[in-house]
């Protein structure tokens, strides 16, 4: 995988911004995946914007000099992001509004009424108020569907960007996941096409490769020399779930006797999914904020009879082994940080985002 935190933040420190002058703010940051990704491949980021303050420690400790500011883009003003560029920089505006409304996993919520559906349109304005020369978002592919991406999108041509969207199949670029997702650039340049993928199907990131080689820990275990190697505990009936559950099966290669009552029922024999193991050779599923719940989806241990702990599940999200995502001496708390690795833009997709950003530009001297 790749290397540590550590020895890219010494590369960085002091020389990110006179080494280059393609520059980015990141919307929506949340724990620094998209951030951490540019900055890996050379594209400085000056500042990210989050309202979540759990993603202070995590963005601004692996992600220097990146600077977290912690206010809502609803109130952010595009002269305030103007100022974050250096003079004579190529000036990027990137960021993944929230996807929940618009994801397959919510269809059919609260998700019209959600505030979040309005995100997306500030993130249009600010585009609008600041005019950098590249705009990079990315979302799940079914945001498409609706109409706030297609304001989005001729708001931007309006402005006079050439709007080019990609649908991206994460293991085409070594990232170990079966997801899918929407990458849109939109350049005052031209069309911007993105680089090609990196792997062939019979090299795509595997489970095994991903996360084979981590140390053994029980349910509710803690590896002792990494404390985000831990996983959340099994109740004695999910424990003997686990032990019937086949990598790539589902509830439904259980003992009738253990199977559930909702799984019963007409409705819920639809979601076979959940309480299923991981295939060791395979890409895993989509990570989502709950991926360390065994009955949350196939997200148990391909042979340890565990869900995956949350550093498996950060992994699986490509950050490095080392990312820290909790200040020394605070709480390990689950719900909150599966929220901030589900949640992130994976790592390599961060990768993928700057490099075509800056082989673009490369194309279009200042």
């Amino acid at each position: 995988m790749s290397a540590s935190v550590k020895d890219r933040s010494e590369s960085r420190t002091g020389s990110q911004l006179r080494e280059g002058n393609v520059v980015a703010v990141d919307l929506f940051c949340g724990a620094g995946g998209l951030t951490h990704g540019l900055l890996d491949v050379g594209v400085s980021v000056v500042a990210g914007y989050d309202i979540d303050e759990a993603c202070r420690h995590p963005f601004e400790h692996n992600n220097p000099p990146a600077r977290f500011i912690g206010r809502s883009v609803s109130a952010l003003k595009g002269e305030e992001l103007a100022r974050l560029y250096p003079p004579n920089s190529w000036r990027v505006l990137v960021g993944c509004a929230p996807c929940q409304p618009f994801s397959r996993y919510t269809q059919g919520s609260s998700a019209a009424s959600d505030e979040k559906w309005g995100l997306l349109s500030h993130f249009g304005r600010l585009a609008e108020e600041s005019m950098p020369d590249v705009v990079s978002m990315e979302n799940v592919p079914e945001l498409e569907r609706h109409s706030v991406y297609d304001e989005f999108v001729c708001l931007l041509s309006r402005l006079g960007y050439h709007v080019s969207p990609h649908k991206v199949y994460c293991p085409d670029y070594g990232i170990p996941q079966h997801r899918t997702r929407l990458v849109l650039f939109a350049s005052r340049l031209g069309p911007i096409r993105i680089i090609p993928p990196t792997h062939q199907p019979k090299r795509y990131m595997t489970v095994r490769r991903a996360i084979g080689n981590l140390k053994k820990i029980d349910a509710g275990g803690i590896y002792s020399r990494d404390p985000l190697h831990r996983t959340s505990r099994l109740s004695d009936t999910n424990r003997t779930r686990i032990r019937h559950s086949k990598p790539g099966g589902s509830w439904r290669d259980w003992p009738d006797e253990l199977i559930a009552k909702c799984h019963r029922k007409k409705k819920g024999r639809t979601y076979p999914s959940v309480y299923g193991r991981m295939r060791w050779d395979e890409p895993s599923p989509t990570i989502t904020t709950q991926f360390y719940g065994f009955g949350n989806g196939r997200f148990g241990h391909p042979e340890q009879n565990r869900a995956i702990s949350l550093r498996e599940g950060a992994i699986l999200q490509t950050f490095p082994r080392d990312y820290e995502f909790v200040k020394p001496g605070d709480e390990y708390r689950f719900k909150v940080i599966g929220r901030l690795i589900g949640n992130a833009v994976p790592v390599r997709l961060g990768e993928v985002v700057g490099k075509t950003i800056k082989l673009h530009l490369s194309q279009h001297g200042k």
